[in-house]
C-alpha cells in the first residue's frame, strides 16, 4: 500500500491557478474585445448560423474558425447540446437524459449521491459496494462509460475489495448522459440496466461566445464530510486548435451519520473515523479540420486514498485495526470524430476512439490480534484491471422512395487483463488451527486474458410528412472469451485444483424503436430490447479457502446472462420545458449469483466443513417500474422541476424480492432568480421498503422518508464572473436511510447506515 497523499501536489497549485483565474476575470475584460456578433451561446437550441466575423484589438490573436458552408464556426456544432438528437450513436432522444454542467453548478451536484438526490429519482448511487444503481440493477449490471471508454466494476470475491465505476472526480465532467434501457444492440455487454455515460470537460465547453482563453476555477466546503474540494480548468484556442488542461483536489473525513453510540466493536454506531486524500488530472487537445472533422488526444489520472480506524473490528480478537484503500484509474485516449454540415448528406457523422486504460484497487489492513496467531496481523490485496481496444461507427443516409434510412455500421474490440494477488504478514504456524483459514502470499485466481468483439448495425426509418414517424430496428453480435493463466502465486493457493478451462460465448442482442410524432413537442415510443452481461474473470474463475475448512470458487460453465424487455412512453419538449413518463418490463434469465452448495454438486473433492460456495446461473427475475420526470421554466424568474421512480424486482422461482431495488423515490424542487441572486427549495422523499429478500428480517426494510434542502447564489455587480452558493440540507435534521446502503449481510447497529442529518455545503464559482 502506497502511503502518500495523492496529488499531494494539487493545493498549491491549483491555489496558484485559482489566483490567476481572479485576476484573468479583468485582465481578460480588458485585453480582448467584445465577443463577436454570433452570440453563440450555450442554449438549448442548435447552433446559430449566423455569420461569424470577429473584431478585435491589436493585442490579441485574429480567429481564422473552420466554417461550415461560410456559415458558423464547426467548434460550436460540436458542442454539448442537452436536446440533441444522439441516435446515430446509440443514444435515441426518448430513451436519453443529457445534464450539462450547468445544472452541475447550478444545483451544487458534487457527486453521484448529489445527482441521485437533487437531479434524477431514477439513478442511486450504492455507497456500500461502490456502484451506481438504475431500474434495480447495480454493479457490472449497469454499463458505465467516462468519454466512450468502458469503466471497470471489480470484485475479488473474497477480500472485499470492489469497486471502480466512481474512479473519477465529478468536478471533472462538462455533461453525463442517462440512457435508461435495457439494451445491448449498441452497447454490448453490461447494458441490462442502461447506459451512464460520463463525459469529461471539453475546450469548447469553456470557449463560450468566441473566447480564446477561459477558465473555471471552483472552491468547495462539505460539511457531511468536514470536506474542501478544489478545483480549475484551463482551456485555450489558437486558430483551430483547441486545448483544456484540469486538476483537482479533494481532502475530508468520514461522511458521518445519526449514529449516536461510540466507543469499539459491533455495538458502535456512529460512523468509523476515517481521512481521504483525491486528486485528478485532465487533459486534453483537439484539431479541428475543414470539412466537420475533428481529432483528439486526451490524457486523465485519478487516485484516491482513504485511511480508517475501523473501531467496529477492534475487540476480542483485534485491540487495534486500520484500513487503507487506494482506488486509481489512468487513461489515454485518441479520437476522431466527423460531423457534416447537412444530417441528410451521403455519410452524416462518424467517430471512432482507442484507448487503454489501467485501474488498481488496493486495501490494506494492519492490525494487532489477541487470538491465535497472536501479534501483528497485516493484509494487502491488489485487484489489477488493464484494458485496451478501440470503438467506432458511421452513419449513412439512403432515400428508398418515401423513406429515408439512416444506416449506422459500428464495431468494437477490447482487450482486458485482470490479475489479484494478496499478499500478508501474521505469526501463522502449521500447529495452529485457525490459520487454515487465513489464506495470503498467493492469488485468488489465475490471471485472466480476455478478448472482446462487437458488430452493430441499425437503420433509423424516417417515415410521412417531415418524418413525423421513425421504426428503427437495428442488432448487435458479441463474442468474448476468457483465458486462465496460471502463475506461481495461483498455483501455490491452498484451494487450487489445476488449471481451470477457458471460457467463451457469443450473443445476439436485437431491438426494435417505435417513434411518433403525434405534436411538434409531443413523441410517443415503444420499445422492444434484449441485452445481455458476460461473466467476469472474478465469477468464472475465483479460487478462495482450503481443505478442512471452507471454499469459495468461480463456474468456468457459467453463461452470460441475458435480458429481453418492453418499455413504452411520452417525451414532452425539452430541457427548458418538459416532461418524460416511461413505463418498462424486463425479464432477465441466468442471473449470476453466489450460493451455498456442496462439494458433490459443485463437482470438486476435499472435506469443507464449513461451507462450500459457487457461483451459479439463477433462471429467472423480473424487474417492471414506471419513470416521470418534468421541469418547467415558467419566465425568466420562475423555475420548477420533478423526477419520480417506482420499480418492483423479483426472482421468479424463488419467490423472493430483490434487495438491489430501491423503493419508491422522488424529487420536487422550486427555484427562483434574479440578475444576480436566486434561491431553490427541493424536497427529496421515499416511500417505506418492506419488499426485501427476507422477509422475516428488518435489516434491510427501511421506513419512509421527506427530506428538503435550500440553496442560493449570488454574483456581485462588480464581479458578474464569481458566483458564491450556499446550502443547507436535511433541514430538519430528519433521521433517514437510503435503503440501497444496507448490505444484505452486516453485524452493525442498522443506525450505523443512517444518512447524515443537517449539513451546510459552500461554494465559490468563477468562470472567465
Amino acid at each position: 500500500m502506497t502511503n502518500r497523499a495523492p496529488g499531494a501536489f494539487w493545493p498549491p497549485l491549483l491555489m496558484a491557478s485559482t489566483f490567476l483565474s481572479i485576476s484573468a476575470v479583468d485582465a481578460h475584460a480588458a485585453e480582448i474585445s467584445p465577443p463577436p456578433a454570433r452570440q453563440a451561446e450555450e442554449k438549448q437550441t442548435a447552433p446559430a448560423q449566423t455569420p461569424a466575423k470577429a473584431t478585435v484589438q491589436k493585442s490579441t490573436v485574429t480567429l481564422r474558425p473552420v466554417r461550415v458552408h461560410g456559415k458558423a464556426d464547426i467548434i460550436d456544432s460540436m458542442k454539448i447540446d442537452p436536446d440533441a438528437d444522439y441516435s446515430a450513436v446509440g443514444k435515441p432522444r426518448v430513451l436519453t437524459t443529457t445534464t450539462t454542467m450547468k445544472t452541475f453548478q447550478q444545483r451544487m451536484v458534487d457527486n453521484l449521491s448529489d445527482y441521485a438526490r437533487r437531479v434524477d429519482a431514477a439513478v442511486n448511487y450504492n455507497a456500500s459496494n461502490f456502484s451506481i444503481n438504475m431500474r434495480g440493477l447495480d454493479q457490472n449490471r449497469l454499463l458505465t462509460t467516462i468519454d466512450g471508454v468502458r469503466t471497470v466494476w471489480a470484485n475479488d470475491g473474497a477480500r472485499g475489495v470492489e469497486g471502480g465505476v466512481a474512479a473519477f472526480d465529478f468536478n471533472s465532467l462538462g455533461a453525463m448522459d442517462i440512457v435508461k434501457s435495457a439494451d445491448s444492440s449498441f452497447f454490448g455487454t453490461g447494458s441490462l440496466g442502461g447506459v451512464v455515460a460520463l463525459r469529461t470537460l471539453d475546450p469548447e465547453d469553456i470557449l463560450k461566445n468566441g473566447k480564446n482563453f477561459g477558465g473555471l476555477s471552483k472552491l468547495t466546503y462539505d460539511s457531511s464530510s468536514e470536506s474542501a474540494y478544489l478545483n480549475q480548468a484551463l482551456a485555450g484556442r489558437y486558430k483551430n486548435t483547441v486545448f483544456l488542461v484540469q486538476g483537482g483536489y479533494q481532502n475530508g473525513s468520514e461522511i458521518w451519520n445519526m449514529g449516536k453510540t461510540s466507543g469499539t466493536g459491533i455495538t458502535r454506531s456512529k460512523k468509523n473515523p476515517q481521512s481521504y486524500d483525491q486528486g485528478n488530472f485532465l487533459g486534453k487537445i483537439r484539431h479541428y479540420f475543414e470539412g466537420g472533422h475533428r481529432v483528439g488526444l486526451t490524457g486523465e489520472w485519478f487516485d484516491r486514498n482513504s485511511d480508517e480506524n475501523t473501531l467496529t473490528s477492534v475487540g476480542s480478537t483485534y485491540s487495534r485495526y486500520r484500513t487503507r484503500e487506494e482506488n486509481k484509474r489512468s487513461r489515454v485516449s485518441a479520437n476522431y470524430d466527423y460531423k457534416a454540415s447537412s444530417p441528410t448528406a451521403l455519410f452524416s457523422e462518424g467517430h471512432f476512439l482507442a484507448y487503454w486504460q489501467q485501474m488498481n484497487m488496493i486495501t490494506n489492513t494492519t492490525s494487532n490480534r489477541l487470538s491465535a496467531p497472536v501479534g501483528e496481523y497485516d493484509r494487502d490485496s491488489n485487484l489489477s484491471v488493464q484494458s485496451y481496444g478501440v470503438t467506432g461507427s458511421a452513419t449513412a443516409n439512403l432515400f428508398t422512395g418515401p423513406i429515408h434510412h439512416a444506416i449506422t455500421f459500428g464495431g468494437e474490440a477490447y482487450m482486458t487483463d485482470t490479475s489479484q494477488y494478496a499478499a500478508g504478514k501474521d505469526n501463522c504456524t502449521a500447529s495452529i488451527y485457525s490459520c487454515s483459514f487465513l489464506h495470503v502470499n498467493q492469488s485468488d485466481m489465475p490471471r485472466v486474458h480476455g478478448n472482446d468483439l462487437g458488430a452493430i448495425v441499425q437503420d433509423r426509418m424516417g417515415i410521412g410528412r417531415n418524418e413525423w414517424f421513425h421504426l428503427t430496428p437495428g442488432f448487435r453480435f458479441d463474442w468474448y472469451e476468457r483465458n486462465p493463466q496460471a502463475t506461481a502465486s495461483y498455483t501455490s493457493n491452498a484451494a487450487y485444483m489445476g488449471e481451470p478451462n477457458r471460457s467463451s460465448g457469443s450473443h445476439f442482442s436485437p431491438k426494435v424503436l417505435a417513434e411518433a410524432r403525434i405534436l411538434r413537442n409531443l413523441t410517443l415510443y415503444g420499445q422492444y430490447s434484449e441485452a445481455f452481461r458476460a461473466p467476469s474473470a472474478t465469477e468464472l474463475y475465483l479460487t478462495y479457502g482450503g481443505n478442512g475448512s471452507y471454499v469459495n470458487i468461480g463456474n468456468p460453465n457459467l453463461k452470460p446472462e441475458t435480458s429481453r424487455g418492453w418499455e413504452v412512453g411520452a417525451r414532452y419538449g425539452n430541457s427548458e420545458r418538459g416532461a418524460t413518463i416511461s413505463f418498462y418490463d424486463n425479464y432477465y434469465h441466468n442471473f449470476i449469483d453466489n450460493i451455498t452448495t456442496t462439494a458433490a454438486a459443485a463437482g470438486i473433492g476435499g472435506y469443507y466443513p464449513m461451507g462450500v460456495f459457487e457461483y451459479v446461473n439463477r433462471q429467472h427475475v423480473r424487474i417492471y417500474g414506471v419513470e416521470a420526470s418534468a421541469n418547467w421554466t415558467f419566465d425568466t424568474h420562475w423555475q420548477a422541476w420533478t423526477s419520480l421512480s417506482y420499480a418492483d424486482g423479483r426472482d421468479t422461482d424463488e419467490k423472493v424480492h430483490l434487495n438491489s431495488v430501491a423503493p419508491f423515490r422522488g424529487i420536487i424542487g422550486f427555484g427562483y432568480k434574479q440578475t444576480n441572486w436566486g434561491a431553490s427549495l427541493s424536497s427529496t422523499f421515499a416511500a417505506a421498503r418492506d419488499k426485501v429478500q427476507d422477509p422475516t428480517s428488518n435489516k434491510n426494510k427501511t421506513p419512509g422518508y421527506v427530506i428538503f434542502d435550500l440553496t442560493g447564489w449570488y454574483s456581485p455587480s462588480f464581479a458578474k464572473n464569481l458566483r458564491l452558493q450556499a446550502g443547507m440540507y436535511n433541514v430538519f435534521n430528519k433521521t433517514y436511510y437510503n435503503a440501497l446502503d444496507i448490505p444484505d449481510s452486516s453485524s452493525l447497529p442498522k443506525t450505523y447506515y443512517t444518512q447524515p442529518g443537517r449539513t451546510f455545503k459552500v461554494t465559490a464559482l468563477i468562470n472567465f
